[in-house]
Formats: structure tokens, C-alpha cells, sequence
């Protein structure tokens, strides 16, 4: 679904308009006189609302950094596509290789899965080991039996971080051990971990499982947001070395609106449990989404000119939610703009006018307004009785309207006049 999102320049330098295509683009929306000030301790954060990418604070966002075992949000994106193509099957069984069981078993002493050489591990049991566990040998036997070898699957992954828009990061390994350029940037994980929300639902479940047991070993999910009560954590994955420091990306929904944070360089567990709740807290209390319009809404009617009818509807062309402070929610407003009357013949979908939604605090945000119907042009007979009708009046000239047009209180669809 397309959304247009409101982004105020509350601080002044800010871009006014951010629109869902198929990636992510991000917009700004932090007022100091409106909310109440967070910071956190993090070396780079930022969070997102899940609904219309408005950036609600960040710091560093567009710093590379050392992304730990939150690039295996790539690895997993990658393998979950495969699963979807059908190149690759939940219950197909994939080799341990002694390479992965060195780099990534037991003996590395990083975060394993436990896995032995020569097993054969069904691809379902990789993934949770890799998502749930952490385990950086299920990540390099996913990456050498979908590509060959972990070098390859790397190139993979680049690949495909291009084609959904991740434009500051690139990768060398499947496991996000450190290595020089193997990076990623805040916003680049914010836009990844949406792309597993929204194209891979049958998948997303298993970042909210707190553990799983291979080989009678059981470990649990190192997600701190999975624990706390009333947090509404369902995903997605913490990061931890000692050059990137402590690290989570992570995604919780209360109320219907879910936010996607992703923070970096904390110095302890603690402080990764801690900071990243106060951040997700500070969000939802001091944020709101605001549904001003569904796609299709009727907003207005306009004059039509030599027209089979006299008027035709104005129509919202796209859902247009709006994320703003909770203080700054009600004093959104909107008016329909458009040149009338408009000539016919007009065909349905064609863009006519605009809507502008202004409020405190916030530049205008322009929405396009698309005819809702299609108008057939009069007959020689009705148009020569329309001519002779305007001999002595004159025909009508086209001119800027504008009509005020809701939006309507939350919950209900703004009232056409």
C-alpha cells in the first residue's frame, strides 16, 4: 500500500514529504516545543515509524558502522527469498562443511548453533538457528548451499541490498563477523528489517521466538524486547563485538502502530535493555498516527465544463496517514485545490487538483487529488445549446478553487462538503 507521510521541519532543514514506493524513504519528525527530549546511550540510533517511515529521532543514522549479527538480517532476507522463489525448500537438508564448522562451530567461539562437520541440517533448523541462536556456522552453511561458498552468497547479498534500496552498506561475510568493509548504516537496517516485515510474513513469527533446541542444546532469543511486559517486541535481532559494541534492531507494535528502532555502540547488556526500552516508550507516548484520508475517499466536487454531467467527484488517489506529535494531532486541517471548471471530457483516475493538509508546527503537505469518475463530453446539440445559453453571459473561466475538506477526527472519514 502507497502512503504519503508527513515530515515537519520543526528544526528547519528538514524535507516536508515522504512517499512509500517500493523501498523506504525517510522524513523527520522531532519538535522540540511538542515532545519531550530523549537521548540515549548510543553511538548511532534511529527510530522509524513502521507506517509511514517518518523518522521520529536519530542520531548517526547514516553512519557506517561494524553491524555485528544484525547483518544477519541480510543473510535471512536472502535465504527468505530463495524459500519464496522455490529455489530452496524449508525441509531441504544442507551439508555442514568443515569450513563453516571452523569459522562459525564450537571451536570459533562466537555464537554457534552447535553444529558438527558432515551433519545434514534442515534448512528450517538453520534459519532458527541463525535467527534465534545466533549461530554464525548456520549462517555460513545457509550461504555455501545456496551460492557455493560464503564469498559468493556475499555477492548475493550486495546485490540485493542495492535492489531494495539499502544505499550505505555492503557486505563481506554471511555473519556479520568483523571485517574490513562489511558495514552497515542505522537507516539501512531500519529499511531492511521493514522489507522482512512486509514482504515475508509467513517468516517474520520465528524473530519472536524466545528458543530453540538443537542437538538436546537449548538457547534462547537475545532480544531483550521479547521479555518485557508490555513492550510488544516481536523481532528482530541483537549485535554484539567488541568493535561494534552492543547493538539491537528491533520492532514492537502497540495499538496498531508498530516502530522500528535500530541502535548501535552501547557498552553494556544493560544498557542495550535499557536504552532501546526508553527510546521505544518515548515513541509511542509522544507520537501519533493520523489516518486523514483512504484511497478513493471522496473529498470534494468539482464543475465540469461542456461536460455529459454538470460535476464530477475529487478523489483521494492514495491512503495519506500522517505521523505527529500526540500534542499537534488535532489541529490538522485540509483543503481540496484545483482549476475549475474542469473541461471535459475527463477520465477517471486522471489528476485534477490537490489537497493540502496543514497543522502546527508542520510545513504543507500537497496529496493528489484524481478524478473519481469519468465525465463524457456534451453532444453537438448540447453543446450548441450551451453556446448559445453563454452568448450573452459569457462562457466560464477556469479559476483556483479551494475547498476546506476535513480531515475528520480519528476513526471516522473526513466529511465531504
Amino acid at each position: 500500500m502507497t502512503h504519503l507521510a508527513v515530515s515537519p521541519t520543526w528544526r528547519g532543514h528538514f524535507t516536508a514529504v515522504v512517499l512509500f514506493l517500493a523501498g523506504l524513504s525517510f522524513g523527520v519528525a522531532r519538535a522540540d516545543d511538542a515532545v519531550s527530549p530523549i537521548d540515549i546511550k548510543a553511538r548511532e540510533y534511529i527510530l522509524v515509524d513502521f507506517q509511514t517511515g517518518t523518522v521520529l529521532d536519530s542520531k548517526n543514522p547514516d553512519e557506517r558502522m561494524p553491524p555485528s549479527s544484525m547483518s544477519k538480517l541480510m543473510t535471512a532476507f536472502v535465504t527468505f527469498q530463495a524459500l519464496k522463489s522455490g529455489k530452496l525448500k524449508m525441509t531441504d537438508e544442507l551439508t555442514v562443511s568443515q569450513n563453516a564448522w571452523k569459522q562459525g562451530g564450537a571451536a570459533s567461539g562466537g555464537s554457534t548453533m552447535f553444529l558438527n562437520p558432515g551433519d545434514k541440517v534442515k534448512v528450517e533448523d538453520l534459519i532458527k538457528g541463525m535467527i534465534i541462536q545466533s549461530g554464525n556456522d548456520a549462517c555460513i552453511v545457509l550461504a555455501e548451499g545456496q551460492a557455493g561458498s560464503e564469498e559468493a552468497f556475499a555477492d548475493r547479498m550486495n546485490k540485493t541490498a542495492k535492489d531494495i534500496g539499502l544505499t550505505n552498506s555492503h557486505f563481506v561475510n554471511s555473519t556479520g563477523l568483523p571485517t574490513e568493509q562489511h558495514y552497515m548504516t542505522p537507516r539501512d537496517l531500519a529499511v531492511l528489517s521493514r522489507r522482512i516485515i512486509t514482504d515475508f510474513p509467513e517468516y517474520y513469527p520465528i524473530f519472536s521466538e524466545t528458543s530453540f533446541t538443537y542437538n538436546n542444546i537449548t538457547q534462547g532469543n537475545r532480544n531483550p524486547m521479547l521479555y518485557r511486559l508490555g513492550s510488544g517486541g516481536d523481532g528482530l535481532k541483537t549485535g554484539h563485538t567488541e568493535i561494534a559494541g552492543f547493538g539491537l534492531t528491533g520492532s514492537a507494535i502497540r495499538d496498531g502502530r508498530r516502530l522500528i528502532l535500530v541502535a548501535n555502540g552501547m557498552a553494556s547488556i544493560h544498557d542495550r535493555d535499557e536504552e532501546t526500552a526508553k527510546l521505544l516508550d518515548w515513541g509511542f507516548r509522544e507520537f501519533v498516527n493520523r489516518e486523514l484520508f483512504k484511497a478513493g475517499d471522496t473529498v470534494s466536487d468539482a464543475d465540469v465544463w461542456l461536460g455529459d454531467t454538470t460535476s464530477v467527484p475529487l478523489a483521494i488517489a492514495s491512503d495519506v496517514v500522517v505521523t505527529v506529535p500526540r500534542a499537534d494531532a488535532e489541529s490538522l486541517s485540509a483543503r481540496a485545490v484545483y482549476d475549475g471548471p474542469i473541461p471535459a471530457p475527463v477520465k477517471q483516475g486522471t489528476a485534477v487538483g490537490k489537497v493540502v493538509v496543514t497543522g502546527a508546527n508542520m510545513q504543507p503537505m500537497e496529496v493528489p487529488l484524481v478524478a473519481g469518475a469519468s465525465v463524457g463530453r456534451l453532444g453537438f446539440l448540447g453543446r450548441l445549446k450551451t453556446a448559445a445559453y453563454y452568448i450573452f453571459l459569457g462562457p466560464p473561466k477556469a479559476a483556483a478553487q479551494a475547498k476546506a475538506v476535513g480531515p475528520a477526527p480519528a476513526g471516522t472519514k473526513p466529511a465531504t462538503p
